[in-house]
């Protein structure tokens, strides 16, 4: 099991985070997602690494960016 974390920015309520939450459940090989509000954390688990493009990708897709660490 691999998890990976991001960090989205411009959520500001429960239904942000649902569109998060369904975009990148639907990326191939996502197994669970988790998203905190208050944090803006995205966590995602799968059972091999998943490329960080089609996670930013589905972010993206669901109106939000993910902040790229500096």
């Amino acid at each position: 099991m691999s998890t990976a974390t991001y960090t989205v920015k411009g959520m500001t309520c429960g239904h942000c985070v649902s569109s998060v939450k369904e975009e990148v459940g639907e990326v191939a090989g996502v197994t669970g997602v988790e998203v905190d509000l208050a944090s803006g954390l995205l966590t995602v688990g799968s059972e091999s690494p998943i490329d960080e493009a089609k996670i930013v990708a589905a972010v993206e897709e669901a109106g939000y960016e993910v902040a790229i660490p500096s």
